[in-house]
């Protein structure tokens, strides 16, 4: 698009449906790099979701939150009136067993959504920016493209640009044609090129046509198949603390019934370092993962820098929670800056992401530092499971972190990934029996596996077992076939063996369901203790082993036995045990572990040995 007048202000934009409780990331990192790099700029940025939020009430805005299909369905519904039984349809099968989705009718909802979302739009004066940006991500698509659309209305001549998660690589295909309306799309990290971008709609004299800016997709690049690489930042160091201010004084307009405390959305590292460069016919990063594609490589910001910015922005905003953004937090730096976190004198509450071979130490650590829930990247509880989804871990690692969260008092929020394709009943067999073992720790949740665009799985289908991929049908429901047949949506299908998987996964699907439910049972009460746990007396260990309905076990270790089970609470290779305890042979160790093993106080996975049982003296750290 010609700008027709020079840019002297923007405004950025987060449409529905992002956590309500969280400002937008996106937006606070735009607007401040913005900021430091164009100082005479003006720049709003409009988390606009969180006042849908307090409008229909935060339960319902929740809800829907957290369902891709059910979110998508509410604003395709004012995009597309003329579809709205076909995606009336797909809203009712997803808000089968979510009382909250079904408190207020479909045409209720929509309508509340409408009323609200017009007034925010026809409330601004749009001829007073000469940009628009979106921030598009998971369960924003169908509302950003409504925003889009009726800010055009207003405002023919305002360029727009969007960017975020929800397009890179393939899924920019046809988007122009599609969608005329938008203008720029930003293909990967948004910094550089948005910054290019205002530089030229700044200074540039009307009409001029937009130059070639790397990162950034036009209808001509895309007329034109002109490659367009990532334009991002070689390192983090010149960002910026996000600047949330425009959320929070939202927030202070509301009714007190209607104030919380929100959470603070913080990074410390772009992309995946597990994610390696394909050689040999070996897949990049786990297999069914797509959540890196807008970034090239992995970048950390240096230890001072992230200090720097929570303790700024929990003292300018008067909040300790702080929800950590990175896909995978960095193991090497872990260490130091959760150390120095807890020397702050901040009772901070961190949420954060991490793999299965996260050190022990370096657990301890981000306890003391303030870490209260992390997502580990468990996945599989199958050792040949997590093989095929390129994990890169074993069961026993699995295992060996959910014990120690369970120790240190930090809750795990971690998947069991059940139908993925090319699974068969040795993995089925293998997860159900080291359920057995897993049931002292805390739960894992239940997940479909479903196809990520651009994901490993997706670019080598028949490696997995899978015949043909396309869009997810539910996009065919939900937007005009023209659009369907011509995009591709991150949101994938596939035809395979879906059908075996479904059936397949059913036995594991029961089992954890009986695992959550004993687990709550035996945590009812303010004083619950761990469901295994060990004291240790010096020259001996008791181990209490509680148990759903039935009498608590306890079992009493001395001497040699003891420093066993002691030395295994990392887990150990059968050979180390021998070595670490030469005087007694495996005449003596052996028949040892296996009574272990048999009583669910050890596991063992190809002679390697995991004690299970929590040190009841250090569960909090």
């Amino acid at each position: 698009m010609k700008p027709s007048r020079p840019l002297e202000s923007l405004i950025l934009i987060s449409t529905p449906w992002p956590l309500y409780s969280r400002p937008s990331i996106q937006l606070g990192t735009l607007k401040a790099y913005l900021k430091s790099q164009v100082p005479d700029l003006k720049v709003q940025a409009h988390h606009f979701y969180l006042k849908l939020a307090e409008t229909i009430d935060y339960p319902i805005y929740q809800t829907m939150s957290e369902r891709t299909w059910l979110s998508e369905t509410i604003y395709a519904a004012l995009l597309f009136p003329e579809r709205l039984k076909q995606i009336e349809k797909v809203y009712h099968k997803e808000a089968v067993g979510r009382p909250e989705a079904r408190s207020m009718d479909f045409a209720t909802l929509i309508s509340r959504v409408s009323e609200v979302s017009d007034a925010f739009i026809n409330g601004i004066d749009w001829t007073a920016f000469g940009l628009a940006g979106f921030s598009i991500c998971f369960c924003q698509l169908t509302s950003t493209l409504y925003f889009i659309k009726r800010i055009k209305q207003r405002c023919a001549d305002l360029p727009i640009v969007v960017g975020g998660s929800m397009f890179a690589g393939e899924s920019i295909q046809n988007l122009f044609e599609m969608f005329p309306e938008i203008d720029f799309v930003i293909n990967g990290e948004g910094e550089l090129p948005l910054t290019q971008l205002v530089h030229f709609l700044k200074n540039s004299p009307p009409h001029k046509s937009t130059p070639l800016i790397p990162g950034i997709c036009t209808a001509e690049t895309e007329k034109n198949n002109t490659p367009v690489a990532f334009s991002q930042m070689p390192d983090l160091s010149r960002l910026p603390s996000p600047d949330y201010d425009d959320y929070f004084q939202l927030l202070k307009t509301f009714s007190p019934q209607k104030t919380f405390f929100p959470t603070i959305p913080a990074e410390i590292s772009r992309g995946c370092w597990w994610r390696r460069q394909e050689t040999a016919g070996r897949l990049k990063g786990c297999a069914f993962c797509n959540l890196n594609l807008q970034w090239n490589g992995y970048r950390a910001k240096h230890t001072s820098q992230v200090i720097s910015e929570i303790d700024y922005l929990t003292s300018k905003h008067k909040i300790l929670s702080v929800a950590l953004m990175d896909n995978l937090l960095p193991v090497k730096a872990s260490d130091e800056i959760f150390t120095t976190l807890g020397e702050l004198n901040k009772d901070l509450r961190l949420f954060g992401e991490i793999r299965a071979t996260t050190p022990r130490h370096v657990l301890e650590s981000m306890g003391r530092g303030g870490i209260h829930e992390v997502q580990v990247g468990i996945e599989a509880l199958s050792t040949r499971l997590l093989k095929k989804l390129n994990k890169g871990t074993k069961a026993i690692q699995n295992l060996e972190i959910l014990k120690n969260c369970e120790a240190l008092g930090i809750a795990n929020h971690s998947n069991l990934i059940l139908n993925f394709p090319g699974s068969d009943h040795q993995d089925v067999a293998e997860t159900l029996r080291n359920l057995e073992f897993a049931l002292p720790l805390r739960p894992l949740r239940c997940v479909q596996f479903w196809l990520g665009l651009g994901s490993p799985v997706w670019q080598n289908p028949k490696r997995f077992g899978i015949q043909a991929v396309f869009n997810h049908p539910n996009y065919a429901a939900i937007f005009p076939s023209i659009v369907f047949k011509s995009m591709r949506f991150m949101i994938q299908a596939y035809r395979g063996d879906r059908g075996y998987q479904l059936k397949l996964w059913q036995p594991v699907k029961k089992k954890v369901r009986a695992w959550k439910k004993a687990y709550a049972e035996l945590h009812k009460g303010p004083a619950s203790s761990p469901v295994m746990s060990y004291r240790d007396g010096r020259e001996f260990l008791i181990i209490h082993q509680r148990r759903l309905n039935q009498e608590a076990a306890t079992h009493r270790l001395v001497g040699t036995s003891r420093a066993i089970y002691l030395f295994c609470q990392q887990h150990r290779s059968f050979k180390s045990i021998l070595e670490h305890f030469p005087g007694l042979g495996e005449g003596k160790i052996a028949p040892f572990l296996r009574m272990m093993v048999d009583k669910k106080l050890m596991f063992e996975e190809n002679e390697e040995y995991l004690s299970l049982a929590v040190p009841i003296r250090i569960q909090k750290v």
